[in-house]
């Protein structure tokens, strides 16, 4: 299928353009290095060097045979989107091309307004482009766990059937973020609903946990193609954060009780989640919901597990539990459904204590790079 992937270049966006082209489908990536900018700009620069698009594709195609087109601008711009749906012709669009950090949304006026212009308004102009270049193509939204919030009932794979005195109806599941960030991807979703019921679009929203990782099938060729792996507050995941830590000899920053749970997936698992998406895809005016996660884990669960296997590498890895900045329940019932990917044949890359030590060797043959200053900055939320 001609695949078109919206944020192309970013920790995501990239291993997907190659998974997906190894996978034998023609891609094609757009990006305005919108994150390379913000991390610079904040000074949240990844572990690594990272070679920029154009050195990326290029390494691919040389070392893999498989070409990915390659195109550059704002997608919150009608006439870039309009350009490139024009041109390329998709039969899916992967979207990725959002300002993806929570912290960072809540760090100022103009993050929180940068934020909310971009994530909108490129999938706004995405739908709009959808419905006039390739009415038939299936949109793939990354959405977020998060959306959901943590309430205090069990909760469903996007749906809740209700009864209410003596009547049912089938209800979008109710959703209450945490920050601003996750706040876009619930009108995201509602945005796409929208455009599902009154112009028949075609949508699959993925409600992905936390990721952590570095490796694919597809990375092993050459350290060139590594995703961005950063580690500070405002872009690292918190595994990814964690590991960092203990090899800079860092306490890792728990907040609060650390009683915090979410649900958590390997870099591996989402390229799977993503192709099997792409595989089942949702009929005309349909929207498919679907859990994105392999297991659950608390903070407090990370932390434990990061300082036993860094013990066993001879690392001293101490926690330091911190005042809370975010505004978020610190012991909660959290129990998610997540059957939908596994009955479309997902087979889970679990954290284990082997997968989190290649992790952390990687990490620590990159230690000399690790500047201590940025990993907590503090933000508050209120």
């Amino acid at each position: 299928m001609n695949v078109l992937i919206l944020g192309g270049d970013g920790y995501l966006g990239w291993p997907t353009a190659m998974h997906l082209s190894a996978h034998g489908h023609t891609v094609a990536v757009v990006d305005n290095y919108l994150r390379r900018n913000i991390c610079r700009e904040v000074n949240a620069q990844a572990l690594y060097p990272v070679p920029n698009l154009h050195e990326r594709v290029r390494l691919w195609e040389s070392l893999s045979g498989h070409r990915i087109q390659t195109y550059f601008g704002d997608l919150a711009q009608w006439d870039v989107t309009a350009d490139v749906f024009r041109d390329f012709q998709p039969e899916v669009v992967v979207h990725y091309a959002e300002q993806p950090s929570a912290p960072y949304s809540m760090l100022d006026r103009r993050s929180a307004t940068l934020t909310l212009n971009n994530n909108l308004q490129v999938t706004a102009n995405m739908v709009f482009a959808v419905r006039e270049f390739c009415p038939d193509a299936h949109i793939v939204k990354l959405g977020t766990m998060g959306e959901y919030g943590t309430p205090n009932i069990d909760i469903e794979e996007g749906w809740l059937d209700v009864e209410h005195k003596g009547r049912s109806h089938r209800f979008m599941y109710p959703r209450q973020a945490s920050s601003l960030y996750h706040t876009t991807k619930i009108m995201d979703t509602d945005l796409l609903w929208f455009y599902v019921r009154t112009w028949g679009i075609r949508v699959t929203d993925l409600m992905q946990g936390p990721v952590y990782g570095v490796f694919t099938q597809e990375t092993g060729h050459d350290a060139g193609l590594l995703p961005f792996f950063n580690y500070d507050e405002l872009f690292g995941t918190v595994l990814n954060r964690f590991v960092v830590q203990a090899v800079a000899g860092y306490p890792l920053t728990v907040y609060g009780q650390g009683g915090q749970t979410r649900g958590y997936l390997n870099l591996r698992d989402t390229l799977s989640c993503v192709r099997l998406a792409m595989e089942n895809p949702a009929e005309r005016g349909e929207l498919k919901i679907f859990n994105q996660f392999t297991e659950t884990f608390s903070v407090n669960q990370l932390a434990e597990m990061v300082c036993r296997v860094g013990k066993d590498m001879g690392l001293g890895v101490t926690v330091q539990n911190l005042p809370n900045p975010r505004k978020e329940l610190e012991k909660h019932y959290y129990n998610p459904a997540h059957t939908g990917l596994i009955g479309l044949g997902l087979e889970p890359t679990l954290l284990t204590d082997e997968v989190l030590g290649e992790l952390m060797e990687f990490v620590l043959s990159h230690r000399e790079r690790i500047d201590k200053s940025v990993i907590f900055r503090g933000v508050k939320w209120a």
